[in-house]
């Protein structure tokens, strides 16, 4: 049963458990953009993210990919396991789009020669600014070992997500993880995949038209947000299986 709320983000509220080393993530309606100056909402979007990021993660699972998915509980509510989050936005880029392309005042959708992967330092007050390889260990963010091991299964992650969207036509463009060390249990230490997986943090588009499926939808005024949330839940749901 949920507890106390002991965490509140801009998309999730993270709830204590009588389990111990056992949290329940509960998804929210809302929107956010440019680091919540732009806010919005629709109805049943929790319930949407939390089954999209459950299927992903299941994906991974298959694959290797340790994460802190336990399993779905009610409507909008996952179970994870508690982990000590990593402040680090880790970004792999497989198209140049968004503030990258523009930085490198390249137009969007130039392929790269092979995946990015990039930090940013997680602080809302900061803006989450890119840090290098060695301000993280500078900085004792994490360490050098650290640093490999979160590029190697970022670069994992891509691989098993490049695959399954392209199964339901759709391009990954880019996206955005969170690790964390888990508290808890044998494996206490051990770094894991958190947070979500979602049109959120994704960047998602058609393989035939480039129409976007993410939430880039609500940033550019594209409409239909819900309407794309949902097509992306519904592909899914027809090809993962238990």
């Amino acid at each position: 049963m949920k507890k106390e709320m002991i965490y509140e983000g801009k998309a999730k509220r993270i709830f204590s458990t009588d389990e111990p080393g056992i949290l329940i993530m509960e998804f929210k309606d809302s929107l956010t953009a440019f680091n919540a100056l732009k806010k919005g909402s629709f109805e049943g979007k929790g319930q949407v993210n939390r089954n999209i990021a459950a299927l992903i993660f299941k994906e991974l699972k298959k694959a290797g990919v340790n994460s802190h998915f336990v399993e779905n509980q009610g409507d909008f509510d996952m179970k994870v396991r508690a982990v000590k989050i990593i402040p680090l936005e880790v970004v792999v880029r497989n198209v140049l789009a968004g503030s990258t392309a523009k930085k490198m005042g390249i137009e969007e959708g130039r392929v790269l020669p092979k995946p990015l992967v990039e930090f940013y330092y997680k602080d809302d007050a900061l803006a989450d600014p890119f840090v290098s390889d060695d301000q993280i260990t500078i900085f004792n963010i994490a360490t050098e070992d650290e640093i490999k091991e979160l590029k190697l299964q970022a670069l994992k992650v891509n691989d098993v997500l490049r695959t399954l969207f392209l199964k339901i036509g759709l391009k990954l463009i880019d996206f955005k993880l969170e690790f964390g060390r888990l508290e808890q249990g044998m494996d206490l230490g051990q770094i894991v995949l958190a947070d979500e997986i979602t049109p959120d943090c994704c960047r998602l588009w058609d393989v035939e038209t480039n129409e976007k499926y993410d939430k880039d939808r609500f940033r550019r005024d594209l409409g239909k947000v819900d309407e794309s949330y949902q097509a992306v839940l519904n592909r899914l749901a027809s090809v993962v299986t238990e």
